[in-house]
């Protein structure tokens, strides 16, 4: 599969679930980003794939599985 084909395939076809979660950002390093969104939890920046600020709250787009 060529280039831009693998890339759509993987964002329609994709068995993995993304989803916006609110989140407050606790602390911050370079590498990790300390979250509370009921529990205190270290996310890697490499797994944080969209980050928006909508009614004075920060969300991040992340794997299901990461955020619960």
């Amino acid at each position: 599969m060529s280039w831009p084909y693998s890339i759509i395939y993987r964002f329609l076809y994709s068995s993995e679930k993304y989803t916006w979660s609110q989140i407050r950002i606790l602390h911050e390093t370079d590498k990790a980003i300390l979250i509370y969104n009921g529990m205190r939890i270290w996310i890697p920046k490499s797994r944080i794939f969209g980050i928006r600020l909508r009614n004075n709250m920060f969300e991040i787009y992340v794997k299901e599985e990461i955020v619960g």
